[in-house]
């Protein structure tokens, strides 16, 4: 029963909220059907097929919260999930920072579903493996991959007479490629909700090139360069940097969009001009679902305009301490950018660094978002606008702040799922720095 109708969910959650009796009740029903395949050393080594469906259900008797869930949906089921959460919130203690249930909210549908991606077949995706290990195996390189693919619903009530319903689809491909004798390596990432877009043969064509490019590489001093990052190398650093557009955390002096003396950046000049950010649930290349977690509904918002901060995210809780409106928490971060390639931006670089990919991204400083990292999977050095050879890995140390105000031109945005939910151009960017040599591949 891992996906239902409108209809069949609506039943299930009217039935809850019915049978609440505490002061409030929000019902939500997720439910999922994942395909997916492995491979390795140029061969299948897993493949299947998850299905899931859970039902959460949170009360409240005052401020006094419990939630439960339950995967079984017999109406004696329902009453014992019911009856559990009641139990729980009189044990729970009063919250001081509870927040009612949401209001009646308007809900406006967003492209999640594509009919191509909920029918793929286990054949399709066979086929997706194989357009991977076939070239890879004819020019003796090692292919290893997973394709992922999902056809999801949402359903949400609240005895405040919200409910909302929506289905989902996304796949995700990832494939690295080495040489044989393991010292060149490349990859290749994808991330859609139509899955008829996705041709497997040219995306396996990217870290095929690049894993032949990138043996021998040669060791470079670490320094600062100019350096030209491929949308899945910003992505990690700038959804990083989001985990700080939050009102609180900035408001209580914990954040880079901190000010001294107290209160947030909004209205500050904190980027280049040429960094803009918006979140918006219908974009036809990255939708998300209308509504948060909580149930709020989500709005289209510009975060960043012109490297001026527009927009912080407030909770409901903090919101109504800062008598600000609360918004639903995005679903989605969108970067403007231009309309070259990264082959474009490379061709304008004198002397630089192409990096494919970043790992391992850690936290160094709140304060700043200093991060440190690696790079991996294809680093080259150019010159003269020409890849001319490849480099060790470095660890690098670096702030996606600082990186966003030493921009020398952006390119046309990507869609990237690492990271989750980021539409990013590829960067050029100068003085990005560079700490040490690593070497791993």
């Amino acid at each position: 029963m891992s996906t239902m109708t409108e209809a069949e969910a609506k039943a299930i959650l009217d039935k809850v909220i019915a049978l609440s009796k505490a002061d409030e009740c929000t019902a939500t029903l997720t439910g999922s059907v994942d395909g997916n395949i492995r491979f390795a050393r140029n061969d299948v080594s897993t493949s299947g097929v998850v299905s899931d469906t859970s039902l959460a259900v949170q009360v409240a008797f005052g401020t006094r919260v419990g939630t439960t869930t339950i995967n079984a949906f017999t109406d004696d089921a329902l009453q014992r999930v019911v009856r559990r959460a009641e139990e729980l919130a009189k044990l729970a203690p009063e919250s001081s920072e509870f927040v009612p249930a949401v209001e009646k909210q308007s809900y406006r549908p967003s492209p999640t579903w594509r009919e191509a991606t909920a029918a793929i077949t286990p054949g399709q995706r066979a086929d997706v493996a194989r357009a991977s290990i076939e070239p890879c195996a004819k020019q003796n390189l090692v292919a290893a991959g997973f394709l992922n693919d999902s056809n999801s619903f949402v359903a949400l009530a609240n005895s405040n007479n919200v409910f909302g319903y929506q289905r989902s689809t996304e796949m995700d491909y990832t494939c690295t490629v080495r040489t044989a004798d393991s010292q060149g390596s490349g990859w290749v990432g994808r991330n859609l909700n139509d899955f008829s877009a996705f041709k497997p043969e040219e995306e396996i064509e990217i870290a095929m090139r690049k894993a032949k490019a990138s043996a021998e590489a040669r060791a470079l001093e670490p320094g600062k360069y100019t350096v030209v990052l491929e949308p899945a190398a910003a992505a990690g650093l700038i959804s990083f940097m989001f985990n700080f557009f939050d009102a609180r955390r900035a408001d209580e002096g914990r954040s880079f969009l901190s000010k001294a003396g107290g209160g947030n950046k909004i209205g500050e000049q904190v980027f280049d001009p040429r960094v803009s950010f918006i979140t918006d649930p219908w974009h036809p290349e990255l939708p998300a679902l209308p509504w948060d977690g909580s149930g709020l509904a989500r709005e289209r918002m510009a975060y960043v305009e012109n490297g001026k901060v527009l927009n912080l995210d407030y909770s409901r809780y903090w919101a109504k301490k800062q008598n600000k409106k609360a918004m639903g928490s995005p679903g989605n971060v969108i970067m403007a950018g231009g309309t070259k390639s990264t082959a474009d931006l490379v061709r304008e670089v004198e002397r630089g660094i192409l990096v494919t990919r970043t790992w391992y991204i850690r936290l160094v400083d709140p304060q700043t978002v200093l991060l440190t990292g690696l790079t991996r999977d294809g680093t080259f050095y150019i010159e003269n606008g020409q890849i001319r050879y490849p480099l060790k890995n470095f660890r690098f140390n670096e702030s996606p702040v600082i990186m966003l105000n030493n921009i020398d031109e952006l390119g046309r945005p990507v869609r990237v799922g690492d990271g989750g939910g980021l539409l990013i151009p590829p960067m050029r960017l100068r003085d990005f720095t560079f700490t040490s040599l690593s070497d791993a591949i």
